[in-house]
């Protein structure tokens, strides 16, 4: 199945910084991808060049064979982004909103209509069609702004963080649309710092960092990359995480995974025998633990190993930490 998004050496770049350096992606069509990395790794700057609200400093994209630069007024034919902010009206109600943006597009008010009362039904949102999209919950705002983005049925969408903000439950609604949405065809991109997101939607993805693409794969062999197995415990006492980072080194080596909780400590083992090797010097040197587990690395070990930060945390996350 031929690419339906290609860039070659895409480069973007802002005075002196590079939002983009030479980055490099190959992604096949009726498929789910996941761009990953950090806030600033130019996730969004990538997304803006694709869909031709940016232009490339230098370097290539074409987007269904369509070069971004030359032909972008036909890009913009056959694709559709959401941001990660809602960009419907918040003082129209769910059906009105969607009727004005299929009216934009072209569509009799015949069709606008209809069109509109579909997508309420297939998003779950045919009871707040006639309520002000103020009233809508978070999850329901996200829904609606998806559903605006699909009136004309893009060969391709752009998810710009889709569940920014999102409590759980509203979170998996989104997935499951996701989901529904590829299976219907079209070409989803999204990006995401939310890893479990990428772990359960994405059939390949690549991390990128400084505007490059650092690693590139499905989430089984990003999480084979770092290899082995992954060793996780949490200390008793946070004030002595230093010492036990220092003896997990003695006994693994230089295989510790970077990590910002102050109790916890990961590090990649060979197998059980290892893991039981540290456990028994954490144990003699009287380092009390509250929790351990052994199993495959997760995204999140990868991400930080490969970029040396963690994820950021959602707003609902940040909420919760209060």
């Amino acid at each position: 199945m031929s690419n339906a998004i290609e860039t070659e050496r895409l480069r973007k770049t802002f005075g002196e910084k590079h939002a983009l350096d030479e980055l490099n992606l190959a992604i096949r069509g009726s498929s789910v991808y996941g761009l990953l990395g950090p806030n600033g790794a130019g996730k969004t700057t990538a997304i803006r060049v694709l869909t031709t609200l940016l232009k490339p400093t230098s370097g290539k994209a074409t987007v269904l064979g369509l070069d971004v630069e030359r032909e972008s007024a036909a890009v913009r034919q056959k694709v559709s982004l959401t941001g990660q902010y809602a960009s419907v009206d918040e003082d129209l109600t769910g059906q009105e909103n969607l009727v004005l943006v299929s009216r934009l597009l072209g569509m009799s008010w015949g069709d606008s209509r209809e069109r509109a009362t579909e997508l309420l039904s297939v998003f779950g949102l045919a009871e707040a069609a006639s309520k002000q999209v103020r009233t809508f919950s978070g999850g329901m705002r996200r829904r609606i702004d998806i559903a605006a983005s699909l009136v004309t049925r893009p060969e391709i969408l752009f998810l710009d963080e889709p569940t920014t903000g999102l409590d759980p439950r509203s979170r998996n609604q989104v997935w499951d649309l996701v989901r529904q949405i590829a299976a219907d065809g079209t070409t989803v991109l999204l990006t995401t710092q939310y890893l479990e997101e990428a772990d359960r939607l994405a059939e390949r993805m690549a991390v990128i960092d400084h505007g490059r693409v650092i690693a590139e794969g499905t989430s089984h062999e990003l999480k084979s990359s770092i290899g082995g197995n992954a060793l996780r415990f949490q200390l008793a006492d946070p004030a002595r995480r230093e010492e036990a980072r220092a003896l997990v080194s003695r006994v693994v080596g230089d295989t510790v995974i970077p990590n910002t909780d102050p109790t916890a400590i990961s590090v990649t083992v060979a197998n059980a025998s290892v893991a039981a090797e540290v456990l028994s010097a954490l144990c003699s040197a009287r380092i009390e633990l509250t929790d351990f587990s052994l199993g495959a690395p997760s995204l999140d070990d990868v991400f930080f190993t490969l970029t040396g930060r963690p994820p950021e945390p959602t707003v609902a996350e940040k909420e919760l930490a209060k």
